[in-house]
């Protein structure tokens, strides 16, 4: 497979046989947190808005509509049976409810938006899914657009440090390449690992041990990110 990819011109990276190799196991509790936040008041135009702002190419909630809502649905459980609260944080009951009232995305003509096929038009929320939120949000409240960038992201840091612990990606080299060309994380951070070594380990933990004391286990921190920040190591040395 490594070879057939370099024939094709790809930037290929090898990693072990797990649920979600490396990319989409990173980028399934980053899009579990996009519910999460969803479910808790967000709008889906305000998470987009936050991802776009940090550098992401696409808004997470758009991304569902594009790969579609039983897809990103079956993703999320395949992911959770493996990796527990690591991705099963947000309900997946508010799929599930997405899917049988036919809201299955882009494909459908309807998912979190409406999806027209008309070439520049701005995109509307699905007035289905104003029904929907209002059966499954636990509150209203509107969050702030750091903090949703801050809680999507270090579930993506996070997952991406665990790969490197549990030997899943080689090196931060290749999990960086790999995050920028697979789902382009911002390519002006350089990577999840480059983010970690701008931002400090010790900073990333502090934040994380911010969000797990409100919001849940999902955010401990991983066993080597603690290393790295009681050493003051970065993961690119030079």
């Amino acid at each position: 497979a490594f070879e057939v990819g370099q024939k094709q011109g790809k930037t290929c990276i090898i990693v072990k046989d797990v649920a979600g190799f490396f990319v989409n196991r990173c980028l399934g509790p980053y899009s579990d947190e996009a519910m999460v936040v969803l479910l808790e008041g967000a709008s889906p135009s305000d998470i987009d808005k936050a991802m776009l702002d940090f550098g992401f190419p696409v808004g997470p909630i758009t991304l569902a509509d594009q790969v579609g809502i039983e897809t990103a649905a079956s993703v999320g459980k395949t992911l959770k049976s493996e990796l527990g609260v690591r991705v099963g944080v947000a309900d997946p009951a508010f799929m599930d409810a997405m899917i049988a009232a036919g809201y299955l995305g882009k494909k459908s003509g309807k998912g979190f938006f409406v999806h027209d096929g008309a070439k520049g038009s701005a995109r509307t929320l699905n007035p289905g899914m104003e029904k929907l939120l209002k059966e499954y949000r636990k509150s209203e409240k509107r969050i702030n657009l750091f903090t949703i960038q801050d809680r999507l992201t270090l579930r993506f840091l996070n997952e991406a440090a665990l790969c490197l612990q549990d030997d899943i990606v080689r090196s931060a080299t290749e999990a960086d390449i790999a995050s920028v060309f697979g789902i382009g994380f911002p390519p002006f951070i350089g990577g999840p690992f480059r983010y970690i070594d701008a931002m400090g380990a010790q900073k990333v933990v502090d934040l994380m041990q911010h969000y797990r004391d409100k919001h849940g286990e999902q955010f401990t921190p991983a066993p080597i990110l603690m290393d790295h920040a009681k050493a003051g190591k970065k993961f690119h040395p030079k």
